[in-house]
């Protein structure tokens, strides 16, 4: 399973995958320069994988014509799928008649619900009470303080433009969420790691829970909550809670287990105790893990946080989502580009921070002693700047400085409906090309899934699961495949499931090149990594913004969607893991007169074999997660199931398709994620 955060799944995944992990899980996997294989090991392994391909094939055309002529074809047979349509309605109906009266709810998530409100309100009061020109000075202030100067000026830049934008109040509001979702988050993910790095039971018992938990797509998440806290603020806050805690959890237990055993064994020879050995050495050492935690737990939580709008939280996600709702591309881009530039101001100023641990602070140039200004002094400055703003008659941001954006933008896109939807000389429009792709790619490949025998794509993914990892991993793979086809779902599945195929087709072939042309080329990789940057840390909601602008509704923007979203992992990971490649092969290749073209097919593909596996698994993940997230402008399938189930309260039809989604990739998860086999001695094989 990826460690990386997806959103959908995994996440989804989502973004997910990030900068920092996937270049180091690429790293990891990919062959270290100086390393070299042992005489013949290579080749018996070849070998041994060969073979296994071969009875695995043989056996599945075997068992394909024997399904041919005992089962013959057809969808999934109506006899195996039950109706959970009764069941979960009455679930859901008894919820709602006990909820204001059952004492699980009156004593226990009722006052949760009631420390969330106060919480929320409380910070959104304090951000009010500093007025825009206390909270840009404090953002100003921190981000100095963490990340330098430069930071600081973009920080109190990006506040500005929100406030421009006519935004501040509904910036405001997405701060004051995301700030108790990510304390919330941060707690519960650092106890659960906690748990997980000290003890190896409860680390096996967690692993399959943040498993489901990255796989799951963010929309499942958003109806069980609902039903219980019902619409608001404690509904969205405590979903975003769920969804951001596992990468905590799954650092902070990383960095625990990471530990330099020279030094534990050192404070146990000291005889330090359990505990003082867990404070004073293992936390210390695992503490760049535990901020890239914080800094994943954030980016989550912000993602997480624009689409719990559909929840009515509130704040710029609502204004997106009531945008997108209206087809009104200027309003919601209005309020993506807040969410975009608080998205990359959180992920440089924690990222930053997490970089200079370890060594000593640097000076910031040119500010002498203001570099050493105590943290007390700084409260002193934002107190200042705020009873300043207060005095000028002026907390809130004035209206005579925001600037009417929505306008121009709309008139752009109606001229691009004229001008560039069908009818451009020779290249044809964006609306031309969403239905060609459509017509001569998603349409055949939905009927050929659809047309499939169930029972053959059972086989499939069967054999597709045994082929890269265990007996196991197909158990799992095929088991979550038929829970679809019992949920009643199977012919929507498919439909999504050829969305994904569709999206991670193009995703790879672009993905792949631009990361082989980047690793090679180290002009074309600084010209990269700025765009990477700001598209790997935008949340998925806003993905949709520009394919809306360009291509209209439909399943075709949905898949546009995606494959942007996927990308820039894509390319890091296969970037990385093409570096990573040791280069006396390359020297090797080059001493044989291998041109150019030739060692890039010959010896760097395959040497980065598993940089590029995990670069399929992840663009598979991240593809679920917007792929689903298309239901709002169009995508069908699971997606709109579960868009239409939560909108109308639908419990029966939003968590089938939620826990089909679930299944999906559980199962796309396990036939693109290669799992370390063993042998007979316990070695990896």
């Amino acid at each position: 399973m990826s460690t990386t955060t997806a959103s959908g799944s995994a996440a989804p995944a989502a973004r997910t995958a990030t900068a920092q992990q996937t270049a180091a899980r690429a790293a990891s996997t990919a062959p270290a320069s100086g390393d070299t294989p042992r005489a013949g090991s290579g080749g018996l392994r070849d070998r041994i994988r060969n073979r296994r391909g071969r009875l695995i094939g043989a056996g599945a055309a075997l068992l394909l014509v024997l399904g041919a002529v005992l089962l013959g074809g057809g969808g999934w047979p109506a006899g195996l799928a039950v109706d959970l349509s009764g069941p979960l309605d009455r679930v859901g109906d008894w919820i709602i008649d006990h909820r204001d009266s059952h004492p699980f709810f009156l004593y226990f998530l009722g006052h949760v619900s009631n420390a969330v409100v106060v919480c929320v309100r409380a910070v959104y009061l304090l951000l009010l009470s500093l007025g825009w020109a206390g909270v840009t000075a404090a953002a100003g202030l921190v981000a100095w303080r963490l990340a330098g100067v430069r930071l600081a000026l973009v920080s109190v830049a990006a506040f500005a433009v929100c406030g421009l934008l006519g935004m501040w109040v509904p910036t405001m509001q997405t701060l004051a969420l995301m700030a108790v979702a990510v304390l919330a988050s941060v707690l519960l993910g650092a106890l659960l790691g906690l748990a997980a790095g000290l003890s190896d039971r409860m680390d096996r018992v967690l692993r399959p829970v943040l498993d489901t938990m990255q796989v799951l797509p963010a929309f499942a998440y958003l109806l069980p909550v609902v039903l219980v806290f019902g619409i608001g603020v404690p509904a969205a806050v405590l979903a975003t809670v769920v969804y951001a805690a596992p990468p905590m959890a799954r650092l902070t237990a990383l960095g625990l287990r990471g530990a330099d055993a020279g030094v534990m064994e050192a404070a146990a020879s000291l005889g330090a105790t359990g505990r003082q050995r867990l404070l004073t050495a293992r936390l210390p050492l695992a503490r760049k893990e535990l901020l890239l935690g914080v800094n994943q737990s954030i980016m989550m939580a912000l993602g997480m946080a624009v689409i719990a709008s559909v929840i009515g939280a509130g704040g710029l996600g609502d204004r997106v989502y009531q945008a997108l709702a209206s087809v009104d591309v200027g309003a919601a881009l209005a309020a993506g580009v807040p969410i975009v530039l608080l998205a990359v101001v959180l992920d440089r100023v924690t990222a930053a921070a997490g970089a200079r641990l370890g060594s000593a602070p640097a000076r910031p140039a040119g500010l002498g002693r203001a570099a050493a200004l105590a943290p007390a002094a700084a409260v002193a400055v934002v107190v200042v700047v705020a009873v300043a703003g207060h005095l000028t008659g002026r907390p809130g941001w004035p209206q005579a400085w925001t600037v009417d954006t929505a306008g121009p933008v709309n008139r752009a896109v109606e001229w691009m409906t004229a001008h560039l939807y069908s009818g451009v000389p020779v290249v044809g429009g964006t609306a031309d090309w969403a239905a060609h792709f459509t017509t001569g790619f998603l349409n055949p490949l939905r009927s050929g899934l659809q047309w499939l025998p169930w029972w053959s794509v059972l086989l499939a993914v069967g054999a597709l699961a045994l082929l890269i990892g265990t007996w196991r991993t197909a158990a799992t793979a095929v088991l979550a495949t038929a829970a679809i086809g019992v949920l009643g779902v199977w012919a929507p599945a498919l439909d999504t499931l050829s969305q994904v195929l569709a999206a991670v087709a193009v995703t790879l072939l672009l993905g792949i090149a631009l990361g082989a042309a980047a690793a090679r080329g180290a002009r074309l990789e600084r010209a990269l990594r700025p765009v990477l940057d700001v598209f790997q840390t935008m949340p998925q909601f806003v993905y949709l913004i520009p394919v809306v602008a360009l291509f209209g509704v439909g399943r075709a923007p949905a898949v546009a969607a995606a494959v942007v979203y996927a990308l820039p992992a894509v390319v890091r990971i296969t970037a990385q893991g093409l570096r990573a490649v040791d280069p006396g092969a390359l020297e090797s290749a080059r001493s044989l007169g291998a041109t150019s073209r030739q060692q890039l097919l010959q010896v760097q593909l395959p040497l980065a074999r598993p940089a590029l596996l995990l670069a399929v698994n992840q663009g598979v993940v991240l593809v679920l997660a917007v792929v689903v997230i298309g239901g709002l402008v169009g995508g069908g399938a699971l997606g709109y199931d579960a868009v239409f189930g939560l909108a109308q309260g639908d419990l029966a039809t939003g968590l089938v398709a939620g826990a089909a989604i679930v299944c999906l990739g559980l199962v796309l998860d396990r036939v693109t994620q290669p799992t370390q086999r063993r042998t007979r001695t316990g070695k990896g094989a």
